[in-house]
């Protein structure tokens, strides 16, 4: 039997332009804590690390005084080259009437820049690598005597969310809850808002003190675990944390643990990149938010408002 013949390699022509990928800007939302902005490097550092290829940078939008705001994110990227930039919100859910603020302040940052174009990818939502986290933290809350099947059947978490004047944001709170209750053997996961939505913290654990005692052969002290759905710390945490320690005190009966933050994890790190692909391959086919024949935005994203959207 002959060789197989191999067909030539085609030698790289002189002059030909490879077009680089848009650089990513993670976007995190109104903060001032100097913790979130910690965590918002140790992501940007993760993602850097793992892809070399893609220019990386963060910053927070929507507070004024940010330690890392959104413009100089932008200023660094333009500084390394980037001529387009994809931004991608650290936001579980839109934020209601805040939600046009990134788009606003992408138009404010790249207005020094002509010729710099940026896109928006839409919010992350109850990703189930975000779940897996989320339930991650439960067991760190619980520690390693409070895994067991019968443990988990006495407890019910509070999954607490910031809270929007846009019930659809709220719904999507609602919705995570749900996804993380099935399949985790937890008396049941109710949900909670800090801010402008009910319930409030105190309540959100009234309901959970009342399904724990309404819960068939539920014995013992009812266990409730504060699960924030909040990527980093910051000024709602501490607010959520006040709230949930004026509870317990007046219930010295139940057991009322506080679970931390997502944070920069690993899996954090991953569904911002898939984001990041999704919106660029997006573009690339013409159905990103610069084409001129599509308006829609992508599944779960916030159309930007007239004159806010991303400049071509």
């Amino acid at each position: 039997m002959s060789a197989a013949v191999r067909p030539p390699v085609k030698p790289p022509v002189q002059g030909d332009v490879v077009t680089p990928p848009p650089a990513l800007l993670i976007a995190g939302h109104g903060t001032r804590h100097e913790g979130a902005a910690d965590a918002l490097e140790a992501l940007v550092h993760t993602l850097a690390e793992r892809h070399p290829e893609v220019p990386v940078a963060g910053g927070f939008f929507g507070a004024a005084g940010s330690p890392r705001p959104v413009s100089g994110a932008v200023g660094e990227l333009v500084r390394r080259g980037a001529t387009r930039i994809t931004a991608v919100p650290l936001l579980p859910a839109p934020t209601g009437p805040l939600r046009e603020s990134l788009p606003d302040a992408l138009a404010a940052a790249t207005a020094a820049y002509p010729g710099v174009g940026y896109d928006c990818a839409a919010e992350l939502g109850p990703h189930p690598a975000l779940l897996g986290v989320l339930e991650r933290r439960l067991d760190e809350a619980l520690g390693a005597g409070a895994r067991r099947p019968r443990d988990r059947a006495r407890t019910t978490v509070l999954l607490v969310g910031r809270g929007a004047a846009d019930p659809y944001a709220n719904a999507e709170v609602v919705r995570a809850a749900r996804l993380l209750w099935e399949g985790r053997g937890f008396a049941g996961v109710e949900t909670a808002f800090v801010t402008l939505a009910a319930p409030d913290v105190p309540a959100g654990l009234d309901r959970c003190h009342a399904l724990a005692a309404a819960a068939p052969g539920a014995t013992g002290p009812t266990r409730i675990v504060v699960l924030p759905y909040f990527y980093f710390a910051g000024d709602l945490l501490e607010r959520l944390r006040m709230q949930a320690e004026g509870w317990a005190a007046a219930h010295p009966g139940t057991e009322v643990i506080g679970a931390q933050v997502i944070g920069p994890a690993p899996e954090l790190a991953e569904v911002v990149m898939e984001r990041y692909r999704a919106t660029v391959a997006g573009e690339a086919r013409g159905g990103g938010r610069a084409a001129a024949g599509d308006a829609r935005p992508p599944f779960g994203a916030v159309p930007p408002a007239a004159g806010t959207g991303g400049r071509a």
